[in-house]
């Protein structure tokens, strides 16, 4: 059947086996809440057992972006979905909200179901690591758009809050501490400039490995999937006010963390107060890149930030590391209106 349309270059077969493929890690996502929906036009997810009183929704969409270029070289595809996850969830868990439904949108140049499998493997592993349940998504074929190998990946979020729990910066104010929750690295954001400087100008093989990364394969360090903060943060909010947060993604210090101030504040950011990931020095280094510009592109090694009184510092790192996550005192808010680095 549909020969015409495999002749055309999209295989409805093949399609057909995906859907078989990642019905197992669907599955594993489901979390309350979740209905059992999949293979249904729409996604749906009852928000009335959440029992909320005053439920204000929070969304989110991203992508992987050039990362997605590498997953490609090293043929590895399993965890590039736990970065589409990522990228959304601790967007919204910004605002306070729990992630409680994701949504995937997959775009192939040619259908693969073993390749579909991993990617949505990983969008799963990213759904159970922020107790999100994956309720849906798209495959869609399109030969003329993308090369055979190559494809892209993009998701969006849902999560859920209190009116009264939203986090929105009322409380913050100068003298407030910053703490800071460790990155596994790059993250999900600054591909363009890793790939230019290390493949593009200094033609590095990004399937060798290098002793200023312990003799890691470049690669894999680049492919780390991004950290998902849901779980830790999620069991502060009701230990401790946080004032404010900042997701450290794409525009580094300088961008996001404005983006959790009022009018007017500033930070004062002590940068020998975490460890900066090996793979930092290295990219800097073959780059020649200034201290600043690295600032301002990567996370540096700090991937989520948050603004709390300095009487609950102690309570927060506590209850943080009861969870296993490292935290820092990485600086404070200031009246300067802007960010300075120590």
């Amino acid at each position: 059947m549909a020969e015409k349309y495999k002749e055309a270059g999209v295989n409805l077969e093949a399609g057909y086996e995906s859907v078989r493929r990642i019905q197992s890690h669907v599955a594993r996502t489901k979390v309350k809440g979740a209905m059992d929906s999949i293979g249904a036009f729409g996604g749906m997810f009852d928000l009335s057992v959440y029992n909320i009183k005053e439920p204000v929704l929070v969304s989110g969409t991203d992508g992987v972006g050039t990362k997605l270029m590498l997953a490609f070289e090293m043929d590895k595809h399993d965890t590039i979905g736990i970065d589409a996850v990522a990228m959304c969830v601790n967007d919204v868990l910004v605002q306070g909200a729990q992630p409680i439904y994701f949504l995937d949108y997959i775009a192939v140049g040619q259908n693969k179901p073993a390749v579909i499998e991993q990617i949505v493997k990983g969008v799963a592993d990213g759904c159970v690591q922020s107790n999100a349940a994956l309720i849906g998504g798209e495959t869609a074929e399109m030969p003329d758009m993308y090369d055979k190998d190559h494809y892209d990946l993009a998701g969006f979020c849902v999560g859920v809050v209190d009116k009264s729990k939203l986090k929105d910066s009322r409380n913050l104010k100068v003298g407030d501490t910053l703490i800071g929750l460790p990155s596994t690295g790059v993250h999900s954001n600054g591909f363009s400039l890793v790939r230019k400087v290390l493949f593009k100008d200094a033609h590095l093989d990004p399937h060798a490995t290098y002793e200023e990364l312990d003799g890691q394969v470049l690669g894999d360090v680049l492919l780390t999937p991004t950290k998902i903060y849901v779980k830790a943060v999620t069991s502060l909010f009701d230990v401790v006010d946080i004032h404010a947060m900042s997701h450290i993604t794409g525009g580094g210090f300088f961008e996001n963390i404005p983006r959790m101030l009022k009018d007017g504040m500033g930070v004062e950011i002590d940068t020998t107060s975490f460890p900066r990931p090996k793979i930092f020095d290295f990219i800097q280094k073959t780059g020649n890149i200034e201290t600043q510009e690295m600032y301002n592109v990567f996370n540096m090694g700090i991937g989520f930030m948050m603004a709390v009184d300095p009487s609950d510092v102690d309570t927060v790192q506590a209850k943080l590391q009861e969870m296993g996550e490292p935290s820092y005192v990485v600086g404070k808010v200031t009246d300067s209106g802007k960010v300075v680095l120590k």
